[in-house]
């Protein structure tokens, strides 16, 4: 991205982006939240929120103005779907797969090093790609999980692409697909099928989900994100065109080491949901739950001292959380790209900490499913297991990487 850019992007987040919050604190307060309940109970994706992002242009909220979108940074998506987080986890954490399409095919791949051609070729794709969201309101997907190494970035990925006249065809296996059976367009992660294949051969491409060949199986009866509706997504002989491609080819390889924050999209929505943990808590105490009774809870000192321990544990984390993403941008430093992964383990490791201090400050009747807690405890516990950073690849990446620097071995 060029500096006249940065600068825009800047301005947008100190004249805009509390608008753009807002809506999204309208949306969770006026819908979203009445509605959690029922998709979590049943498992099903939430079509109705959808709707509603669609009609208030959220869709689009990473789309480049110039293409019609809302021309939000990394930073500002981060902040509208940490607030979107608070009122339905399965939404947010749904909507970041779509949003992340968008904003790495976006301004993300504008800080990226292209050959004139490929810069012009992925200009003219891209343009398509934005139009779906735009015109006809299309959801992209973007599932990464395969069962493997590769998810993390440690081996190819599984699912393979091959070159043939006009396009790609497509075979592999995708499993904990969230958006399986609502997306539009699935983001698939491939690798170039090669003789030697390699992690640098990673092809990018949106997979229509009516194309011949794709299909849905198994079932989906989770703890917690139940909503996001993450069924093994099957590839089979799918071909799809040449300008499906969502970056250029081996472009991705680039982006994956070099913006390593575009892994970080997932914990706004763990973001949120410790925040709404503590709100609940707070509230409950205070007496103002509908049907818990009259007593006010707040008088008994063990109930303060509690409540004081999560308040502590959210502010620390909310500034860890706005820090890292204020500084996301390509090539970090070594202290920053230590950082992301310190943030991602903190925010999905004390969002769980917190729902389950909220759960025992508040006692047996938050274990009811008629209250929104006992959903967010069990919706937390799914953040440390998400790929590409879990919490125990964070560990191991924070201790080898503080440790060794690029190229260094002990042998």
């Amino acid at each position: 991205m060029n500096q006249a850019a940065k600068v825009d992007a800047s301005q947008m987040l100190s004249t805009e982006v509390d608008e753009l919050i807002e809506r999204a604190r309208h949306l969770g307060e006026t819908v979203f939240a009445a509605r959690a309940a029922k998709y979590d109970s049943e498992a099903t994706f939430p079509f109705e929120n959808y709707d509603d992002l669609r009609q208030h242009g959220f869709l689009g909220l990473c789309i480049p103005r110039e293409h019609g979108g809302l021309g939000a940074d990394f930073q500002t998506y981060c902040l509208v779907s940490s607030e979107l987080g608070k009122y339905c986890g399965a939404t947010a954490l749904t909507f970041n797969m779509h949003a992340c399409t968008t904003l790495w095919t976006g301004i993300l791949a504008d800080d990226l090093d292209m050959t004139p051609e490929q810069r012009e070729e992925h200009e003219r794709r891209r343009v398509g790609h934005f139009r779906k969201v735009i015109e006809e309101g299309a959801i992209f997907a973007q599932p990464f999980s395969e069962g493997t190494a590769a998810a993390a970035g440690k081996a190819p990925f599984g699912t393979t692409a091959t070159k043939v006249d006009g396009g790609w065809i497509i075979n592999g296996k995708k499993i904990f697909a969230s958006l399986s059976g609502a997306a539009n367009y699935y983001g698939i992660l491939c690798t170039e099928d090669k003789e030697v294949r390699s992690m640098r051969d990673t092809i990018y491409i949106a997979v229509p989900a009516d194309a011949e060949g794709v299909s849905v199986v198994g079932d989906w009866n989770p703890l917690g994100m139940r909503g996001t509706v993450s069924r093994t997504l099957l590839l089979k002989d799918v071909f799809v065109s040449e300008d499906a491609q969502l970056m250029p080819r081996g472009i991705y390889h680039q982006a994956a080491s070099r913006w390593p924050h575009m892994f970080m999209t997932l914990v706004p929505t763990y973001m949120g949901l410790a925040e709404a943990a503590y709100d609940f808590t707070v509230r409950y105490l205070r007496g103002e739950i509908p049907n818990t009774g009259p007593e006010k809870r707040r008088k008994f000192p063990t109930k303060q001292i509690t409540t004081a321990e999560m308040f502590i544990k959210l502010q620390q984390t909310r500034a860890l959380f706005e820090r890292t993403v204020a500084q996301a941008r390509i090539d970090p430093s070594k202290r920053e790209r230590l950082s992301a992964y310190a943030t991602q383990y903190t925010i999905m490791e004390n969002a769980q900490d917190i729902c389950r201090l909220a759960i025992r400050t508040c006692g047996g009747q938050s274990m009811l499913k008629s209250l929104p807690l006992e959903r967010m405890y069990r919706d937390s516990r799914c953040g440390s297991l998400m790929l590409p950073w879990t919490a125990e690849l964070c560990l191991d990446r924070i201790g080898r990487e503080s440790l060794y620097e690029s190229g260094e071995s002990d042998e």
